[in-house]
This record gives C-alpha cells, sequence and structure tokens, in this order.
C-alpha cells in the first residue's frame, strides 16, 4: 500500500476544496453576510492541511486498484468532513452529524436534506449546497485528473473507483485527456443552462444555484417548494437539462465528432430515452384527473420523472399525493437510475440491460445447453469480468438495502417511509415517500439512523465497492 501518494491525493483534494470555498466567500461579499467567515476559516483549515500533505511530492507515484479505491472512498469522506465545517461555524446547522448529512448529501448529489426550510439561510450558504452538487457530480477526483499528472495507470484507477457504471472507458489515449474532455464537456452544458435560465427571467444566483443542481443532479433547492414557484417555462427547460445530464457523457463525445451512427447506436441511451417516453405517458394518463388539463399533467409528469430516474431530487409537485400507480412506477425509476457515464445516480440501466441479456442467456443455456451464447452491447460482446463484476454488485447492494431498511426500522417509523429514504439514499435522489416525501425532511431520523443513511449515500455515489474496502483488513496489509 503505497500511503505516500493516497495522503499527498487526499492534499490535493483538500487545496481543491479550500480554492472552491473562495466561491461562496465571495458571494457573501456581495450579499454583505457575515456567514462568509465561516467560509473563511473552512478554506484556510483546508489549506492548511492540504499544504502539509502536498508540501513535498512522494517519489514513488505509481499506484495500483486497490490503492485507487482507497484514495478515492478515503477522499470523499475528508471532503465531506471538512465541508461539513462551514455549516457549523456559520450556524446554520448546530449539530455535527445533521452537518455532515447535508453535506454528504450534497456532494454525493442525494439532495436529501435535514433542513424544515432553507429560504432564510444566507446566500453564501444556499451556494455551497448547489456547488457541492456540480463539484460531486463529475466527481472531484476526475477534476484533480483534469489537472495532475500521475505515474503510469494511476490515474486509470482514479477514474475506475469515482466513475459511475460498470464499466469505464477512455475517450483519449491518455486518461488526462479524458478527465479534460468531461468537464469540458460538463462545463459547457452547465453555462448553456445557467444562460437560458437567465434568459428565461431566472435572476443571476437563481440560474446559478438551479443550474449547479441540475448540473450535478442533486438536487439542493434554495426555496422550500423546490421548483414549484417557477413558472411553466423554467420548469420545462430544467426538465431537459436534467434528462441531459443523465445521458452518458460518452454520447456527447461521439457527437462533437461527428461520429453520429456510433453515437445513436448506443443501447444503453436508446433505453434509457424510452423508459422515460414510456413513464411520463403512464403518469400523465394516470394523474390526469388531478390537473386541469392533461397536458399539464404530462408536464408535471416530465418533471417528476426526469428529476426521479436522473437521481436529481428537484420537484413541482407533492408526488407523494399521487395516484399508487404513479409512485410505484417513480419507486422502480429510483432503483434504475440514469446512464452510466452520467452525473445521475441509481443502478444504471446498462446494468439492467446486462442482467436482462444474461438472464436470456442462461435459459437458452438450458434449452441448448451445447451452444455458446455471448452477452453483446452495443453489437459487442461483453467481458465475462464486467458481467460478473455487475452480478457481485446486485447481490451487496441488496444486502445493504435491507439491512438498511432493518436498521431503520429500530427508529419506529413505517415501512415506506424507511423503505423510500434507504432508496432515495442508497440511489443517491434524496426524497422518497410518506415521511420523507417532497414536502418533508430527514432531520425527524435519529442519530445512528442518519448515519446508516450517510452510509448508504456515500456507498450508493461510489458504486458501493470503494467504500466496503475501507472495513476489509486485507486492504490494509503490506504483502
Amino acid at each position: 500500500m503505497n500511503y505516500r501518494i493516497i495522503l499527498y491525493i487526499i492534499g490535493w483534494v483538500l487545496n481543491i476544496e479550500a480554492a472552491f470555498m473562495l466561491l461562496p466567500v465571495i458571494t457573501g461579499i456581495l450579499y454583505q453576510e457575515p456567514a462568509l467567515w465561516a467560509f473563511a476559516a473552512a478554506g484556510a483549515l483546508c489549506l492548511l492541511f492540504g499544504v502539509s500533505l502536498t508540501f513535498k511530492k512522494p517519489k514513488r507515484q505509481y499506484f495500483y486498484v486497490k490503492e485507487g479505491y482507497v484514495t478515492v472512498a478515503l477522499s470523499w469522506v475528508v471532503l465531506s468532513i471538512m465541508g461539513a465545517l462551514p455549516f457549523l461555524f456559520s450556524g446554520a446547522i448546530s449539530h455535527p452529524i445533521d452537518a455532515l448529512f447535508e453535506t454528504v448529501s450534497g456532494f454525493t448529489t442525494t439532495g436529501a436534506s435535514i433542513l424544515p426550510a432553507v429560504e432564510d439561510l444566507p446566500k453564501c450558504v444556499l451556494l455551497w449546497r448547489s456547488f457541492t452538487h456540480w463539484l460531486g457530480g463529475m466527481g472531484v477526483l476526475v477534476f484533480l485528473l483534469s489537472l495532475l499528472k500521475l505515474a503510469g495507470g494511476s490515474h486509470m484507477n482514479l477514474m475506475k473507483a469515482e466513475s459511475p457504471g460498470p464499466s469505464v472507458g477512455k475517450l483519449m489515449p491518455k486518461v488526462h485527456s479524458t478527465a479534460k474532455i468531461l468537464y469540458g464537456i460538463y462545463i459547457a452544458i452547465t453555462v448553456t443552462e445557467f444562460i437560458v435560465l437567465l434568459v428565461s427571467g431566472m435572476t443571476v444566483f437563481d440560474a446559478l444555484t438551479t443550474a449547479f443542481g441540475t448540473a450535478g443532479t442533486g438536487g439542493f433547492g434554495i426555496k422550500n417548494d423546490s421548483m414549484a414557484s417557477y413558472s411553466p417555462l423554467i420548469q420545462v427547460e430544467v426538465t431537459i437539462f436534467m434528462i441531459l445530464f443523465g445521458v452518458n457523457f460518452n454520447f456527447y463525445f461521439l457527437l462533437l465528432l461527428r461520429k453520429w451512427k456510433q453515437a445513436f447506436a448506443n443501447e444503453e441511451v436508446c433505453w434509457y430515452f424510452l423508459i422515460i417516453f414510456a413513464s411520463i405517458l403512464l403518469i400523465g394518463w394516470d394523474i390526469r384527473g388531478l390537473y386541469g388539463t392533461f397536458g399539464t399533467a404530462i408536464r408535471e409528469s416530465a418533471f417528476q420523472v426526469g428529476s426521479v430516474i436522473t437521481t436529481t431530487g428537484f420537484a413541482t409537485a407533492d408526488f407523494n399525493q399521487w395516484p399508487i400507480i404513479s409512485r410505484t412506477i417513480l419507486v422502480m425509476l429510483m432503483f434504475i437510475g440514469a446512464c452510466a457515464g452520467s452525473t445521475g445516480g441509481g443502478i444504471k440501466v446498462s446494468r439492467f440491460i446486462i442482467l436482462i441479456k444474461s438472464s436470456k442467456k442462461e435459459l437458452r443455456q438450458y434449452i441448448h445447453p451445447r451452444q455458446i451464447h455471448k452477452i453483446r452491447m452495443d453489437g459487442k460482446p461483453v467481458d465475462r469480468e464486467i458481467v460478473q463484476n455487475i452480478n457481485a454488485f446486485m447481490i451487496i447492494y441488496v444486502l445493504i438495502f435491507a439491512f438498511s431498511v432493518l436498521a431503520l426500522a429500530c427508529d419506529g417509523h413505517d415501512l415506506i417511509t424507511n423503505f423510500t429514504a434507504v432508496a432515495a439514499t442508497f440511489n443517491n435522489i434524496g426524497p422518497g415517500l410518506e415521511l420523507v416525501g417532497p414536502s418533508a425532511n430527514f432531520g425527524f431520523f435519529s442519530n445512528p439512523a442518519k448515519m446508516i443513511l450517510i452510509f448508504d449515500m456515500l456507498a450508493g455515489r461510489l458504486e458501493i465497492f470503494p467504500l466496503l474496502l475501507l472495513f476489509v483488513r486485507d486492504t490494509w496489509r503490506k504483502f
């Protein structure tokens, strides 16, 4: 285990966090808010620890898969702890566990909050909440890779550990260049949404925080009713951008290269849009009686479907009051999630496609045991290692999910609340049903329950394995 390089990278993560805390400081200066000193103090602490860890460059800069996973997991834990300090220093959140819950929810782009109301918070605090979504959406390590050069295959080991989805590929021969391209696309779409929202009548602050929340598919709102008080035009625009950020970013890269055929032949993207389209129609038809026109019902349906499947978590309506069929579809979308290689959470569409194809293969094997059947994705055979990884992921996913629901039951709340609370945090969505519905919050859970949900949020964002390796004894042994 190369501990020195792990600490070195964590140090750079803290340096980046310190630099980004200048944004809420500047916001506090513009709005003349005393809370800016909380960010200045937290940023100074980040810089102090960061500089001390990066003062001397390690001689051995390479590391392998194990180090990559451990580095990513520890970086996210440290990032969240330091990111929670401004909430405590400013007094916006008084309890450390609540502050950590809010911060982890931000960085993991979950959007679940313990705050009953947000409109009274200082604007610098609101900006930091939304910006944590943007930074966590593409990944702080991916951002670091676009700036920092490491030896050998170390870049790829970090990207594999942090990027969502069953497999990660390089867009360019060098991972350093791939990280730059991904963040370039990410920034371009974010800026586009910001401009569109400005033109549609949003204020600069509202447009910026909404763009951050949409890009990271996070969902922290700056209004108590989330997006309900904005105009129908703005709601439609946010719907479109939520869905766009749930698309695999490789798709956009192929479009930039004008490889139209290869881009639109992507099975995952096709199924992603098909699921969205079908869900919008089914829910729209089911809730048509709750709204004046079918068009309004479709608009409300589209927003909630886009918000849930991309795991953004914005809301324009309390879907907890919708008919049972609509709520059931939304809960199913919570598990499906967005595309691999996007900023969205959930199990991912590609995993479900491969699982279905794997099941079909096994059935055919019973009928024709001597025939060789290969699982193909986009016309290419899927490696056996990827299929095994998905199977292991699903087994561990179910076990963690079941344990979390059982643990939350100790708080004494109803099953739907506990089940959807775990679904909303483990899949990085935000709102659930009943006591954790769109108009509610997670503040009523006990501190032990909140710690379980914090673990679920981190495990869901990091695709389980990096976080679990921290608890395996062999991870820390020297061989």
